[in-house]
């Protein structure tokens, strides 16, 4: 891609940084780079981190400016993500909305149903959370059994989800349910906006091993929602998902990915204050890490262009940064226990981790949230690479 900037590219640049310099301060200051998608430490921080972004008009910026967005272009965009990266300032907390199911009500939803949810998100009113997997049903999400029918005016949904992120925050769900139990595994499935305030809603958090409860449970137990909260067309909430996962595993990686070459860079600085001679395979490891953090810039700069129509299909790129980005951030987090020498078996008070102990716990799940790595290498051995399909029962 070509990574010369107009002049007016150029000025929003500066606008970007100057923004980022003026207001990554004080309290934001402090918490630079806390919070990941597995980690819900000081999210109060980072929600008031988001109000500031929203009050700047930085959230949500592709999107239409009816809407609350500033309709900002692809180039700008990419130009957004590697200032951000640059200010390492604290990782949002309302992700959910902005970045998954955001566009997805912008690809799918009904000039009624923008109106009513996008401008909240953009103001950071409304938290979402996503309903998607469920037990024995992650990958295989066509397998979902959470059902939902039709009773007048509303629909009345029984069922149970799992690992639904943001689920304890979310004022609301957007929420993959069965609406016709007679249909082939692919169809008769719909995506319904489900308010999580109410009496046949019970969300239950589920700690991690990092100590964060971002994920959760969710049992719904005869939970109601108007009957036109339907996302796309009734029983074609398939094509829906499948616009989710993929808005999932693609551009909103991007800044996680580039966060990274924060954390290489302390793993370096570890090696040095730990280890006064890192040994030769501990820097071929780092060696091998920074360059690889690079590479996930570059894979996600691919898929900036890919977005912009050329080159290779969006949709192969996002899968291949994806495979890419999971298994390398899981080698990453070997080395920078490593780094840290035996500073790595020591933890704060109420087990509190370091930024770099984080990574190698919570790198773990990576080959499994937002595609799990098998499925993604199907997915491209099949329909990029036209190898025969995988065997599967009958």
């Amino acid at each position: 891609m070509d990574l010369s900037l107009t002049p007016e590219l150029a000025d929003f640049q500066q606008e970007v940084r100057t923004w980022f310099d003026e207001h990554v301060v004080g309290e934001f200051a402090r918490h630079r780079g806390v919070g990941v998608s597995w980690d819900a430490e000081a999210f109060d921080v980072r929600l008031a981190w988001d109000r500031e972004l929203a009050a700047g008009g930085w959230l949500c910026m592709g999107w239409p400016e009816e809407y609350g967005g500033r309709n900002a272009s692809v180039d700008e965009q990419l130009i957004y993500q590697l200032e951000y990266a640059r200010a390492d300032p604290p990782f949002r907390a309302t992700t959910q909305g902005q970045d998954l199911f955001g566009p997805t009500l912008l690809a799918f939803g009904t000039p009624e149903q923008k109106t009513r949810f996008l401008p909240p998100i953009t103001r950071v009113e409304e938290l979402w959370g996503q309903g998607f997997s469920e037990p024995g049903n992650g990958s295989d999400l066509a397998g979902l059994r959470t059902r939902a029918r039709l009773d007048g005016d509303r629909w009345v949904i029984d069922g149970q989800k799992v690992w639904t992120s943001h689920g304890g925050s979310a004022d609301w769900l957007y929420v993959l349910c069965r609406t016709d139990p007679d249909a082939p595994r692919h169809r008769g499935i719909s995506m319904l906006l489900v308010p999580a305030d109410q009496p046949g809603v019970e969300i239950r958090p589920i700690r991690n091993m990092l100590g964060g409860d971002d994920f959760c449970e969710v049992f719904f137990n005869g939970a109601v929602t108007s009957a036109d909260l339907v996302v796309g067309a009734v029983n074609q909430g398939w094509g829906v998902a499948m616009g989710a996962l993929g808005t999932e595993r693609g551009t909103t990686l991007l800044g996680d990915h580039l966060r990274i070459q924060h954390e290489v860079d302390a793993m370096i600085e570890a090696a040095r204050s730990h280890s006064r001679t890192p040994s030769g395979a501990l820097r071929r490891d780092l060696v091998r890490a920074w360059t690889e953090a690079r590479i996930m810039e570059w894979n996600g700069r691919r898929l900036m262009t890919a977005i912009k129509g050329r080159g290779i299909d969006a949709t192969v790129q996002a899968s291949l940064s994806k495979v890419f980005a999971s298994n390398s951030h899981i080698r990453m987090g070997e080395t920078a226990v490593r780094a840290l020498d035996v500073a790595a078996e020591l933890v704060g008070d109420e087990y509190e981790l370091n930024r770099l102990q984080q990574v190698f716990l919570g790198s773990r799940s990576e080959s499994i949230f937002g595609g799990t790595t098998q499925i993604q290498l199907n997915v491209l051995a099949e329909r990029t690479l036209g190898l025969p399909r995988e065997p599967r029962p009958a």
